[in-house]
């Protein structure tokens, strides 16, 4: 189109310069002509090669979790194009292949294995890539060897042109989406975490179990740090409107304080106790990622406890905390201070205190 629509200017000049103009203004109309089409033409390609394709996606690091991720995916069917990285090249293959033979029983969907170089127009980009947490480290202790991780991993992303959306999910989460951010320069919006994505639905899994009712209509978060400083928001729980003691009480359970510590520790300690069991956890986190990833590609709006910068919300800021954000096509579009109590606003800004502590240290 903007071939035809310059041509057509352009012959308007040549008519006016050949009724006027020698030959050699002719010869150098003809060439400034070429030289303007080469130069539009090489300008468009570059826009169109740079454009997001909404249907592509990545995954960087293909263990447990990064390939449960990819498994979770496949069956949501949000994209058409699914590239593979991971630093054993042949895991990747492995894995791709293992995934497609699965293609006749979901949508259709091109999965392989690739490089740096097949990320450039992905509208998404997870990050599954590190260590794993071993029986008895926390996710703090993890920081320093993926923090090292992410120092090769962000560079490779950056030099791409990569113009899509960053989602951390390797732990410790909160930290590493700090850094992801501070060494990418990417737009906060553009940059988030998993968060307590996961903890949050563990959350409503056990006070469904502990109430006897649909855990899609228990409202409940885990905010805070990804981790053992975690708080669960009991102040704004529900179920379906109705407050969380009070639906208790519907249910024939009155020890509220008793209750209320047994489901926090076990939300808390769930990681430890699942990997002391199998090793590591990657399921639930999968379905989270996939969630997220679902409500970005959507542009659903969703609110999602994921981890993203905060510039003064709850006091705080420049760190990465997970608290009720909505999640769209921009990515952590808008975080939302939700009411607290005085109780869990301390907790929460001790949570921080422990998060700034540790970026302190190593950024």
């Amino acid at each position: 189109i903007v071939h035809f629509i310059v041509s057509q200017a352009l012959s308007v000049c040549q008519g006016f310069f050949s009724f006027f103009a020698p030959l050699s203004y002719i010869i150098l109309y003809a060439t400034l002509k070429q030289k303007l089409l080469l130069f539009l033409s090489m300008n468009i390609l570059k826009e169109v090669n740079h454009m997001i394709n909404i249907r592509k996606a990545a995954i960087i690091g293909c263990g447990f979790v990064g390939a449960s991720t990819a498994f979770s995916l496949v069956h949501k069917g949000l994209f058409s194009e699914l590239v593979l990285i991971d630093a054993d090249q042949k895991k990747a293959e492995g894995e791709a292949m293992d995934l497609s033979h699965g293609r006749p029983f979901t949508s259709p969907m091109h999965i392989y294995a690739g490089s740096y170089d097949d990320i450039s127009d992905c509208a998404l980009i997870i990050i599954t890539a590190g260590a794993n947490q071993k029986p008895g480290e926390t996710r703090l202790d993890l920081v320093h060897k993926n923090i090292a991780i992410f120092k090769t991993i962000i560079p490779e992303i950056t030099k791409r042109d990569f113009e899509g959306i960053l989602l951390i999910v390797a732990n410790p989460v909160d930290i590493l989406t700090y850094a992801a951010l501070k060494l990418s320069g990417y737009p906060k919006e553009r940059v988030l975490g998993s968060g307590t994505v996961l903890d949050s639905a563990r959350f409503r899994y056990l006070l469904s179990e502990h109430l006897t009712v649909d855990s899609r209509s228990v409202h409940a978060y885990i905010i805070g740090e990804h981790g053992d400083s975690e708080l669960a928001v009991w102040s704004s729980s529900n179920v379906s409107g109705i407050s969380i003691n009070d639906f208790c009480e519907l249910r024939g359970h009155y020890d509220h304080e008793q209750a209320m510590n047994r489901i926090y520790h076990t939300v808390r300690d769930s990681a430890y106790e699942i990997i002391d069991r199998k090793g590591a956890t990657y399921y639930g986190v999968a379905m989270a990622v996939s969630r997220i990833a679902e409500s970005i590609i959507r542009n659903e709006h969703s609110v999602l406890p994921v981890s993203s910068l905060l510039n003064g919300e709850y006091g705080l800021r420049d760190l990465c905390i997970s608290v009720p954000t909505i999640v769209s096509g921009k990515g952590a579009e808008q975080v939302l201070e939700i009411p607290l109590s005085p109780d869990e606003l301390e907790k929460l800004k001790r949570s921080a205190t422990e998060l700034k502590e540790v970026l302190g240290s190593v950024i």
